[in-house]
């Protein structure tokens, strides 16, 4: 039998967004709370983001959705991974700029702690992929078309998107 690289390639694509979903929900969370949801997207759910992080270029000026948009087309997949941000009770924060959070659920703010966890499991996602040498790049953009697609199906306030590709040259970098 004989395997092509693409084939193989593709196949340990899957197998390291797996293996980076594992170093983001085992990434240290404040106070053991888990409010981490992770998807992988490809295919037609991928064309989605695409499309959507071109409409935000179009209707903001925001043109670094546009050239992120580019990047997305030429990854295999996306990883996504969001936060359902809620206060976690740590005394005398004050992080999130209200005095308690009593005062951030009423100002519908957002905890800076909750959104620093997702912070690290981000960065444990990308040194997996890293690890494997699998190019990558964390955007904003992405979480941002995710959020607006509603592509968590849950109360997820703040994302990130993680496009992955294997390649002779890293689409991620280099950009215009």
């Amino acid at each position: 039998m004989i395997s092509k690289s693409q084939e193989l390639e593709e196949r340990m694509m899957e197998t390291v967004a797996g293996l980076m979903c594992v170093a983001a929900r085992t990434a240290p969370k404040a106070r053991g709370v888990d409010n981490l949801v992770i998807l992988t997207v490809k295919a037609r759910e991928k064309d989605q983001l695409v499309e959507e992080m071109r409409r935000i270029a179009k209707s903001s000026g925001a043109q670094f959705f546009e050239r992120d948009a580019l990047c997305v087309e030429k990854a295999s997949l996306v990883l996504l991974l969001g936060q359902k941000v809620q206060p976690l009770g740590v005394p005398a924060c004050g992080y999130c700029g209200f005095d308690n959070c009593a005062e951030n659920v009423k100002n519908k703010g957002l905890c800076a702690i909750s959104i620093g966890d997702l912070g690290i499991a981000v960065g444990s996602a990308v040194s997996t992929a890293s690890s494997h040498h699998v190019d990558n790049r964390v955007m904003f953009s992405i979480g941002k078309a995710a959020l607006n697609l509603d592509l968590f199906e849950e109360d997820v306030k703040v994302a990130y998107g993680i496009p992955l590709s294997v390649s002779g040259k890293n689409p991620f970098y280099d950009r215009t």
